[in-house]
């Protein structure tokens, strides 16, 4: 086992692409469920804001990832123009659509948003949820 582990490794090594490309890595966001602050996106108490987003790394398919908070207030109605997940991280939601589906939505839960739905969210208090949509950012 030893042998074939420094073939690879020596295979790998003497490959010039790859040895000047540097390892891909991660970004830490710490506590960004508590302190960042979504902008206003509309009426009185909605508001959304990407935090991350692939684009730079991969502009042809990128995804970008955020919080969307919603105040006791007018309810927002939301065509998608891409797909997306949203996880409920805290309050509450009630989610429905055009074909009737409605769901009281709490912490915990998840959803997937279709290209072309169009969901209508409201709340009797607050809901938080973070995101992860197939677009570019801050296009929402």
């Amino acid at each position: 086992m030893g042998s074939l582990l420094s073939k690879a490794t020596s295979k790998h090594s003497s490959n010039p692409e790859k040895s000047t490309m540097a390892p891909a890595t991660f970004t830490h966001y710490p506590s960004a469920q508590t302190t960042f602050q979504p902008p206003l996106i509309a009426n009185e108490n909605a508001f959304l804001g990407d935090i991350a987003t692939s684009e730079p790394l991969d502009p042809t398919a990128p995804i970008s990832a955020g919080f969307y908070r919603l105040e006791k207030g007018t309810p927002l109605v939301y065509e998608y123009t891409y797909h997306e997940m949203k996880i409920i991280v805290d309050g509450e939601f009630e989610i429905s659509d055009e074909t009737g589906k409605k769901v009281h939505a709490k912490k915990g839960d998840v959803f997937y948003f279709e290209k072309g739905s169009k969901i209508t969210f409201t709340t009797e208090t607050f809901g938080l949820g973070f995101y992860v949509g197939q677009r570019k950012k801050d296009t929402a």
